[in-house]
């Protein structure tokens, strides 16, 4: 493995050489950084300010169940606390399929910058 990373760094240009250390695989603040890169950063800053207001909502729901001394309302309070829940796992349920989806993708450019590399090595 580490040989044809070798033979991969001494085909490379200096240009290229760079693209590909950038390439390298990032630790969880930097992929959650690169969610906020992109054609898709409005969305992710939508998603964390809708999160955080449904959590807000989550918490009144769930102080709202303790005033609370019928048993339908109470219901209603807990049913209320329960799709807060569902709506913010959804909500950071996509969060990090994007995170995965941009390690994927790096990971791709990462096997065809290595495919070409090769090649011309190879054809040379």
């Amino acid at each position: 493995m580490k040989d044809i990373d070798k033979l991969i760094r001494e085909t490379l240009t200096e240009e290229e050489a760079k693209f590909y250390n950038d390439l390298e695989e990032q630790h969880l603040f930097g992929k959650v950084k690169s969610l906020y890169k992109g054609k898709n950063a409005w969305l992710t800053v939508v998603m964390h300010v809708m999160n955080i207001i449904v959590f807000g909502l989550m918490i009144y729901c769930l102080i709202q169940t303790f005033d609370v001394e019928e048993t339908n309302d109470l219901l209603l309070w807990v049913s209320g606390f329960f799709f807060c829940f569902i709506t913010m796992s959804m909500l950071k349920l996509y969060s990090w399929m994007a995170m995965d989806k941009n390690t994927i993708l790096r990971e791709m450019k990462r096997l065809e910058l290595q495919v070409s590399s090769l090649s011309a090595k190879i054809s040379e």
